[in-house]
């Protein structure tokens, strides 16, 4: 998921958002707003990840959601 197809399906994906990351507050993600850089700063500051870490579990949330949304997730 590049940056615009994140910030464009904000709406869609950002409960998953909250869900997986749960110490963002709702003024955390209305900040975010769909920016990957928001969010990027919002997981280093709320879970002391360093910006690598940050990026690896975006990288992730966004591979996840792909997944998702093609129906490749394995199921077991």
């Amino acid at each position: 998921m590049n940056k615009d197809l994140f910030e464009g399906k904000w709406h869609e994906i950002k409960g998953k958002v909250k869900e997986k990351w749960g110490k963002l507050t709702d003024d955390d993600m209305t900040q975010i707003n769909g920016k990957r850089e928001q969010l990027l700063g919002k997981l280093q500051t709320r879970y002391g990840y360093a910006k690598d870490r940050a990026e690896q579990e975006i990288n992730d949330f966004e591979k996840s959601c792909s997944r998702e949304k093609t129906g490749t997730h394995k199921k077991y």
